[in-house]
């Protein structure tokens, strides 16, 4: 009864995060802003560690079915 969720949240987890490092690896090497309003040397750095911690979180997901 629990794998279905478990799986749903690792697919959550594991799509937002390639996308947001996709995104932000796209928007760094056209050196455009990934934040609106953030430096860049802020800006970067956060939004590889969210997009790694998600994809991190998204294999714990699949690790503890």
């Amino acid at each position: 009864m629990e794998r279905g969720p478990a799986v749903f949240a690792a697919g959550v987890f594991l799509l937002f995060g390639a996308a947001l490092l996709v995104w932000t690896g796209a928007r760094a090497g056209r050196r455009a802003p990934v934040a609106e309003g953030v430096r860049p040397a802020v800006a970067v750095p956060l939004a590889l560690l969210a997009g790694t911690g998600s994809l991190a979180l998204g294999v714990w997901c699949l690790q503890r079915f």
